[in-house]
């Protein structure tokens, strides 16, 4: 995180000693000051002596209730982000915190990974409620959650593109947070009290619009019946967001680039042109200068629009931000099911290191609620995470040249070793080697051509799964550790190739997932 301009400030409220020096300890290593109460009474007065970001708040105090603090701050519109945590909650506590304005809810005892976690959340998304009062660049950028490199590249671009009236062009894979990124180049200019007009260039059809971007008049064609704003008046005085303007025909696109250059148009029925005073901000997830050359995006209208370009990484560029993000959309999602103690294992975060996620942000938060709605309690668990099968899995890709191949001696018997997000995993034969306490001795073998790619895959795969089982007893459980898979996905193989465990041993986990 990077240094802010007043040291971030911690407030932790508990009547029991131990508990508080733990959580002075791991927030102070975090570079974050600390001061510990323990008492209701205290906690005000230190509150009326020192504005803080987050105070950590135990719901049972010897003169009073977490809730007592709760209630005072948001009266007095102080803005701390307020974490509850008890030994003594349940749900109904958790909700009643909630509504009154907590930030978040822990269950002792706490999880310091989680506590960490929470804590970075609170102060990723904002010191306070009154935004108004803030800094404009913090509230404007705390919906882009992350701070990588990468991130805190793209928030310094977008601070710096907010300054003038120059258009910004923003290319980046559906899910990365287009419109996110859109939101604050408006938010944190002049203009942020102006209108912010989205719209969607791929969802109107062609033959409407020109009528859609500049308005039309009365009667100016067959059905107009009343006369109708554009788009370019709607966002008068703002700005006007083109999300995936790449989509946009050619014909369009001539009569975009004059808005642009005259900032002027000319509704439909109208003979005089009419000035308009709008910013403009373009998205895009194609390769606009490919399109260019191939003769399907003006190029004189690309460099109208691309003054100001801002990238943004995909998700698997930036995969340091995944507890952020993890914790960001777990705080939506446990206010929409109402399900305050929601929570996802370091199993589970784990394992969502893996995945490519082609779909980027949005794809985790389609995940994340999938997995809400599969969960069987409140802890999401990794054989929650089943992931669709077209979410490729990050170690499911290509092996590169230094991952176990040898371009002279051929595949490498023991097949290649991965790297992860979590250090280099050993490859798949030589964990079922350590599960049976042997060493395969058995080298690679091309098979005879030609072959049916498909069923020879089938049966590799299905050979495997067997060994696996084998070695496991047919308990699926243990099996799937082996194999780097889940439950579910191993109990999908067995059915699609007909593996039978009529001789399993009993899985301890059946009945429960």
């Amino acid at each position: 995180m990077p240094e802010p301009a007043t040291p971030i400030r911690i407030l932790v409220v508990d009547d029991e000693p131990d508990l508080r020096e733990l959580y002075t300890l791991t927030l102070v290593r975090e570079g974050w000051q600390v001061d510990e109460v323990a008492s209701v009474e205290e906690a005000r007065s230190r509150m009326e002596q020192q504005r803080f970001d987050v105070a950590i708040v135990d719901m049972r105090l010897p003169d009073g209730e977490g809730l007592d603090i709760l209630a005072w701050s948001t009266a007095q519109r102080r803005g701390e982000r307020i974490i509850v945590a008890t030994a003594y909650g349940n749900a109904a506590v958790a909700v009643q915190a909630l509504k009154m304005g907590a930030f978040d809810y822990l269950t002792k005892p706490v999880d310091l990974r989680q506590l960490r976690q929470v804590v970075r959340s609170a102060l990723v998304q904002g010191r306070s409620n009154g935004a108004q009062n803030q800094d404009p660049q913090r509230t404007a950028l705390q919906a882009m959650v992350g701070e990588s490199a990468p991130m805190l590249a793209v928030k310094d671009t977008l601070r710096r593109s907010a300054r003038g009236m120059a258009p910004v062009l923003i290319h980046g894979e559906s899910g990365t947070g287009k419109e996110l990124a859109a939101r604050a180049v408006h938010e944190l200019s002049n203009r942020a009290a102006g209108p912010f007009v989205a719209v969607n260039c791929s969802a109107i059809p062609e033959h409407m619009l020109e009528a859609e971007f500049f308005g039309y008049r009365k009667g100016a064609f067959t059905g107009a019946m009343a006369s109708h704003d554009g788009f370019f008046s709607a966002a008068a005085g703002g700005t006007l967001f083109l999300d995936e303007i790449g989509e946009l025909p050619l014909s369009m696109q001539a009569k975009l680039l004059r808005a642009v250059q005259e900032r002027k148009i000319r509704a439909l029925g109208e003979t005089a042109e009419t000035p308009v005073d709008v910013r403009l901000v373009s998205a895009t997830h194609r390769d606009l200068q490919r399109c260019v050359a191939e003769g399907t995006f003006r190029q004189d209208l690309y460099y109208r629009l691309n003054v100001i370009g801002v990238t943004l990484p995909p998700l698997r560029a930036r995969l340091d931000d995944l507890p952020l993000l993890v914790e960001a959309l777990l705080a939506r999602i446990r206010r929409e099911h109402e399900r305050p103690g929601l929570r996802l294992s370091p199993q589970a975060l784990q394992q969502l290191r893996l995945y490519a996620f082609a779909g980027n942000v949005r794809e985790l938060e389609n995940l994340l609620h999938r997995a809400t709605a599969l969960a069987s309690s409140d802890l999401i668990g990794a054989d929650d995470l089943d992931a669709p099968a077209e979410a490729a899995h990050l170690t499911s890709q290509p092996a590169p040249a230094h991952s176990g191949m040898n371009p002279q001696r051929g595949m490498n018997p023991q097949g290649p070793v991965v790297e992860s997000g979590f250090g280099r995993t050993p490859p798949l034969t030589a964990r079922l080697d350590a599960a049976s306490g042997q060493m395969g001795q058995t080298a690679w073998q091309a098979p005879a051509w030609p072959l049916d790619l498909p069923d020879y895959l089938d049966q590799i795969e299905r050979n495997l799964l067997l060994e696996a089982l084998r070695r496991t007893r047919f308990n699926r459980t243990a099996a799937a550790q082996l194999l780097g898979l889940n439950l579910r996905q191993i109990r999908y193989r067995m059915e699609r190739l007909q593996i039978r465990d009529d001789h399993a041993d009993p899985d301890p986990y059946d009945g429960v997932r």
